[in-house]
């Protein structure tokens, strides 16, 4: 399983990293919220092998249909990786604006901490609430399906390098790529912060798509979500959302306000008067 593997080989990098982070810069970290970020990451890439042995006989049928029989190359390698960052962006975007796919995503953004390990802050529903679904489009174009896993593998691998407070602007590259500054803005509740910078690799997405927004002091950042999530339990994190929308499902009184509380603006609160603790 390519995304697994991948990953793996980079866990070596990634240790070494936070080894340096967490000596060097010890008061970025609390030792409870680094420990339960790693328990996560080992379930989130529990649930995406289960969930490989059911979506890649679909992925393979699907790519019998493609449209076009792409030859791996230079050229549609860069494209490949061009589109799923793209498709990434996309994915990401509506994980912060559909409450079914925030459900899941909320376990990364759920941490008042910003260190390497907020990197290994997933959730195991990714396969539940549709993640897989953005990468469609690249098989059904005619990317073979395994091919098209190594690219959303590198691309993840990308990321965690800018789960961090160490590394300021980055020059010209703040212009083209995802940088650090530009992932604390993303995590960050600050005013002007909340739902921007939704790139994968490529900044370029959200200057496009008018997204954007630049850090203006990263000493004056404030990490986490809005409500509360103070639980270091992996599970507790998880499902912690799950439950407010379970209770915003009963609340609702007819098909169209539960059909909001799915699909609609995320929110951490059951009434209008009522917060979900």
């Amino acid at each position: 399983m390519p995304v697994e593997v991948i990953l793996l080989a980079f866990s070596p990098v990634f240790f070494a990293f936070i080894i340096y982070e967490f000596v060097k810069f010890r008061h970025y970290y609390l030792l409870k919220d680094s420990l339960a970020n790693i328990a996560l990451a080992l379930m989130h890439q529990l649930s995406d092998a289960l969930a490989l042995v059911f979506l890649l006989p679909l992925f393979y049928w699907l790519h019998q249909y493609s449209l076009f029989n792409i030859e791996l190359n230079a050229l549609n390698v860069f494209i490949a990786f061009v589109l799923q960052d793209f498709l990434y962006y996309w994915f990401h975007r509506t994980s912060h604006h559909i409450h079914w796919f925030w459900a899941a995503h909320v376990v990364h953004h759920s941490s008042k901490k910003m260190n390497f390990t907020t990197a290994f802050r997933q959730s195991i529903f990714y396969p539940v609430v549709g993640m897989w679904l953005f990468w469609l489009p690249m098989i059904i174009i005619g990317f073979e399906p395994t091919f098209l896993l190594m690219i959303v593998a590198i691309n993840l691998a990308f990321q965690f390098f800018v789960h961090t407070q160490i590394v300021g602007k980055l020059g010209w590259l703040e212009h083209i790529f995802n940088t650090p500054s530009h992932h604390r803005v993303h995590h960050a509740i600050n005013k002007g912060y909340i739902d921007k910078n939704f790139a994968g690799v490529l900044i370029v997405w959200d200057k496009l798509f008018g997204t954007f927004a630049a850090e203006r002091d990263k000493e004056q950042n404030q990490y986490g979500i809005i409500g509360h999530c103070d639980s270091v339990n992996p599970w507790t994190i998880s499902v912690m959302q799950w439950r407010i929308m379970l209770k915003q499902l009963q609340a609702a009184t007819n098909f169209s306000e539960k059909s909001r509380v799915l699909f609609g603006y995320p929110s951490h609160r059951i009434k209008p008067s009522e917060n979900d603790e």
